[in-house]
């Protein structure tokens, strides 16, 4: 495994830690459809909750987060249509979130949770 899929990997497992602990259900993680691959697919009470999550070892190229632009939200929403077809629950609401992981050299590392990008 590469370097950058090693630290991605590990800000999708601190951003699933950090859904678990405020109440969200996860319901499915690395989902690939034709488009690309959603990186987690929650529920909080009846929302479904997409989200991007975008770790970073420095700043030194910006705010994880400054990495989701509109193309990359635009695949987001076709995929989450994509994964919607094949369920038999019905959502009531979808919100798209971007967690921005930034990983320490020591300690904890610092997430940032942003609800509702879209």
């Amino acid at each position: 495994m590469h370097a950058n899929q090693t630290v991605g990997k590990y800000g999708e497992r601190v951003a699933a830690r950090h859904l678990l602990r405020r109440g969200y259900e996860i319901l499915e993680t690395n989902w690939r459809g034709r488009a690309g691959e959603l990186d987690i697919i929650a529920r909080q009470d009846r929302v479904l909750v997409i989200v991007e999550v975008k770790t970073r070892r420095t700043m030194a190229f910006g705010h994880p987060a400054s990495a989701v632009d509109f193309r990359k939200l635009g695949r987001m929403k076709e995929l989450a249509i994509e994964w919607l077809r094949g369920q038999s629950e019905f959502y009531p609401e979808i919100r798209f979130d971007v967690i921005a992981v930034l990983t320490a050299p020591r300690g904890a590392a610092q997430l940032e949770h942003l609800q509702a990008v879209v």
